[in-house]
């Protein structure tokens, strides 16, 4: 266990760590921000989750139809996101030319954004889902140990333009929308039929089909609201170097 006493880490950026356990005493935290999968945050002794959650749900009610198992509210769900999307491509064809490869923050540009639901989709709802065994989209970004890894499915080094990848997304959620059309608890309810290979993702095997579709769900809601969440600070003349 690494234990820090008595240091300023004032500015400090902790990304794609593990945090589980953490216990900080004595420490100041002023205009602090937390983004990730986080349960139980006890802030001097009182559990603030629930009422993060409780917030979040009532800023976005369309996390309460992602959690149901109804078929209905699914279909719904989906079409929430993708109604989300196509407001947020609409307000980015209107900011300045290549508003889309800006990062914020160190964090991915909204194409790379984009190009990472692609990758969601061909893992997640194509081999996961519906159990397929065909090649990753090129162009589609996964984490940065796959990029790195011997990924030959995934090209790195790829340069798609915004409606490229649009295209792709647009033939994707179409599969999604024809899948969720007739879709019954029942097959839901099924462990998902994942391809026995070793490709993404490892860890899925043993899973329902609705875990897995949720991941898809949760991956769509998640990143576009940190795609909209960089664009309004794009727009708002927070234009933050990468890496910054």
């Amino acid at each position: 266990m690494r234990r820090f006493h008595d240091e300023d880490l004032s500015g400090a950026e902790f990304r794609e760590c593990d945090l589980s356990r953490v216990r900080m005493v004595g420490v100041v935290m002023e205009d602090a921000e937390i983004d990730g999968l986080v349960t139980h945050l006890v802030v001097n002794g009182v559990d603030v989750m629930p009422y993060v959650e409780a917030e979040l749900d009532r800023r976005h009610p369309v996390r309460l139809l992602l959690r149901s198992d109804e078929p209905e509210d699914l279909r719904e769900a989906w079409r929430q996101l993708r109604e989300g999307w196509t407001t947020t491509v609409e307000q980015v064809r209107a900011m300045p030319r290549g508003t889309e490869h800006q990062g914020v923050g160190g964090e991915w540009s909204m194409l790379e954004t984009l190009r990472h639901l692609v990758f969601v989709h061909d893992s997640w709802f194509r081999r996961c889902v519906l159990g397929l065994t065909e090649p990753f989209t090129p162009m589609g970004l996964g984490p940065q140990f796959l990029m790195e890894d011997d990924q030959r499915e995934l090209d790195g080094s790829a340069r798609p333009s915004l409606d490229e990848v649009l295209a792709v997304r647009a033939r994707q959620a179409s599969e999604v929308e024809a899948w969720l059309a007739d879709v019954t608890p029942d097959r839901l309810a099924l462990t998902a039929p994942v391809p026995d290979d070793y490709r993404w993702p490892p860890y899925a095997k043993g899973r329902t089909v609705r875990q897995c579709l949720g991941t898809v769900l949760n991956e769509e809601w998640a990143h576009h609201g940190f795609c909209a969440r960089d664009l309004a600070r794009l727009a708002g003349g927070e234009r933050w170097a990468r890496g910054s």
